[in-house]
């Protein structure tokens, strides 16, 4: 047999062969030569290999310390942002302290949870035992404290005692339409309206809570604008700036990709667990009802019901009412990043938002109470299933690939609504041509139908109409173009238009604004109650008949919910606008535009002007020191804007 040689030189100096003399001239077979290339590629690979098999056998080792060098290179980077300039890293700052928070706490519960349990088990045992004289004082104090607070907030801003009287109204109203008054659970009542209370006081009252959401709504508003990016690129910017479905609707692909990355990678899921819990423990909930309410502060009413799909057969009637009210009464986050880019307040939608969750079960349970035994008490009997994709970019692609028929049913929706609006329209001031009514329409007829429960609210009998009007269109139409229209309200007031003109209101106040926001925020119209019909019967096409019998009630309830959250913001509601410094304002300001600044001061400077016989002007309050030529040529300039009797004739 002949002897085969590799000589030791590198891989450029190719394979190097030595044969027996007499087999010298014979060339090599095609195994001989791939024999010689597999040798030679062992050799070559053979560090690698020794690698690889290092790292398989040290892989946790490696793990931990890749982990330490990047969390040394966060911390310095951390650090360094911090000492430079720490009020523009305070975001860095927080979402640190958070994560660290979380980690700790996750921490913590894995390896001490249960010796922290045992530890606290004479507390819990004494806690049990004294319970039930413990829960009436328990029971009396709240309300002594709740009412207290109220009269003493209540007595400084009147307007507060109306949403409080409507809160009232609101409640009573859904008791009076309960299926079993008797059955009715007002532990999870009163822990319901009391978590959506201090929420609300938290969120609306506290300054830490006000600036955290508003915070939040601000980089939530910056993360949204991003989508220009993707939608200049496809569409151009012309179509961007002039049209609303190529500036609005590519936001809902952008939010629902992001959605689908963060569910792919459990923080959804995370948050959801915790809320549910949260609102089980406290409501007396089951667990599948309370994932599917938690779910709704993030997805849309049928993407939360997949939260618990495969349990929905089993569920009571009760349960099924509040999976379908909390539906009714919140919107999905893909929406809410399209609300934004109309212009409507971010912190106010994600207090709605947030703030119904408790309050969609707690009159869920009052209108419909359990009559059943649930299946589903325990948190071990529920899980979440999670998505199919196997890695983060295909959950980014199928998310954005899901939103497209979102964005197509909106898009249709709008159009169709819009587009039935004016011919109603039309139709009624035809109809109101002939009997000598004027400008009979939709909006105005809700605007007097309406007006009551926009009042009860907290709205100024002025604003009332409005907001009436804006009621109406959310739910006949639906909450896309309600908000829409309250965003053209809201530029009217930003950009400084009279309040009144040609006989209508223009725009509405900062409080009116919010009590809207609120109102509005949620799914229940009538256009989605075959949305959610549709979506719950083809997951359990068996009960299709008990669907249809429950469906008017929980849109009731999550109307309702929807009208108690706003009352709730007009009762804690303060206003929060810096005072304008006028005279300074007016030094610096182009009064060639309007703002909403310069008519406050243009009203105010009208209300300190007085007309003197001789036709000389004089100034009174924070005008009567400033110079009287200068302030006589500022309100020359706000009369060329607005109409006032110091102005004279038009």
């Amino acid at each position: 047999m002949e002897e085969i040689r590799i000589s030791p030189g590198g891989a450029g100096q190719g394979l190097d062969t030595e044969r027996n003399p007499e087999t010298a001239e014979q060339p090599l077979t095609q195994g001989e030569r791939s024999a010689q290339f597999n040798a030679f590629l062992i050799r070559i690979c053979s560090p690698l290999s020794k690698a690889c098999d290092f790292c398989q056998a040290h892989a946790e080792i490696l793990h931990k310390i890749f982990l330490g060098l990047l969390i040394a290179a966060y911390l310095a980077y951390f650090i360094a942002a911090c000492w430079l300039d720490f009020q523009r890293a305070l975001g860095l700052f927080v979402l640190t302290c958070l994560a660290i928070f979380l980690m700790a706490y996750n921490l913590v519960q894995k390896w001490w949870g249960v010796h922290i349990i045992q530890l606290l088990s004479p507390v819990g045992k004494c806690f049990r035992s004294t319970w039930p004289w413990l829960k009436w004082a328990f029971y009396l104090l709240i309300p002594v404290s709740l009412i207290t607070l109220l009269v003493l907030d209540v007595s400084q801003r009147k307007e507060q005692l109306v949403s409080l009287g409507g809160f009232s109204v609101l409640v009573l109203a859904l008791f009076l339409c309960s299926r079993h008054h008797s059955a009715v659970s007002w532990r999870t009542v009163f822990w319901g309206l009391g978590l959506q209370f201090l929420l609300g006081v938290f969120i609306i009252r506290t300054k830490p809570g006000f600036l955290a959401f508003q915070w939040l709504g601000k980089q939530i508003s910056i993360f949204l604008g991003y989508t220009r990016a993707g939608s200049s690129f496809v569409f151009g910017d012309r179509l961007i700036n002039e049209s609303f479905a190529f500036l609005a609707l590519p936001i809902i692909v952008f939010f629902s990709c992001v959605t689908s990355i963060l569910y792919y990678l459990g923080v959804i899921q995370w948050v959801i667990f915790k809320i549910s819990w949260l609102l089980q423990i406290t409501m007396n909930t089951s667990t599948t009802e309370s994932l599917s309410v938690a779910g709704n502060v993030f997805l849309g009413m049928t993407e939360a019901l997949l939260l618990i799909h495969p349990y929905l057969s089993e569920l009571t009637s009760s349960e099924i009412h509040a999976v379908m009210a909390g539906g009714f009464s919140t919107i999905a986050g893909s929406v809410m990043g399209a609300y934004i880019s109309f212009g409507v307040d971010a912190s106010s939608l994600i207090a709605a938002s947030v703030m119904a969750a408790p309050c969609a079960l707690a009159m869920a349970k009052l209108v419909y109470p359990e009559v059943e035994e649930s299946k589903f008490r325990n948190m071990e009997n529920v899980t979440i299933t999670a998505g199919e994709e196997r890695n983060v970019i295909e959950a980014a692609s199928n998310g954005a690939a899901i939103s497209v028929g979102m964005v197509a049913n909106i898009a249709a929706n709008l159009i169709a609504f819009l587009a039935m609006l004016a011919f109603i329209n039309a139709v009624l001031a035809w109809l109101g041509h002939m009997v000598n009514v004027p400008g009979l329409s939709f909006e105005l007829i809700c605007s007097y139908v309406l007006v009551p429960v926009a009042f009860l609210l907290g709205a100024s009998w002025d604003d009332a109409p409005i907001v009436a009007e804006l009621l109406g269109i959310k739910l006949f139409l639906n909450e896309f173009v309600a908000y829409q229209q309250l965003a053209t309200y809201k530029k009217h007031r930003l950009d400084g238009w009279p309040e009144w003109g040609r006989a209508k209101k223009q725009w509405i106040s900062v409080r009116a604004e919010i009590i809207s926001t609120f109102a509005l925020c949620g799914f229940a119209n009538l256009g989605s109650t075959g949305i959610m019909l549709g979506a719950l019967t083809s997951l359990v096409p068996q009960r299709k008949s008990e669907f249809s019998s429950i469906i008017l009630w929980s849109l009731l309830t999550g109307t309702c919910v929807s009208l108690i959250n706003a009352c709730i913001a007009g009762i804690l509601y303060v206003p929060r606008e810096d005072v304008t410094d006028c005279p300074a304002l007016f030094r610096t300001a182009n009064l060639s535009s309007t703002s909403y600044s310069i008519y406050l001061c243009c009203q105010g400077l009208f209300s300190s002007t007085s007309l003197a016989t001789d036709g000389s002007f004089s100034f009174s309050g924070t005008w009567q020191n400033q110079d009287a030529n200068a302030t006589a040529t500022r309100l020359q300039q706000c009369c060329g804007h607005y109409k006032a009797v110091v102005c004279g004739k038009p």
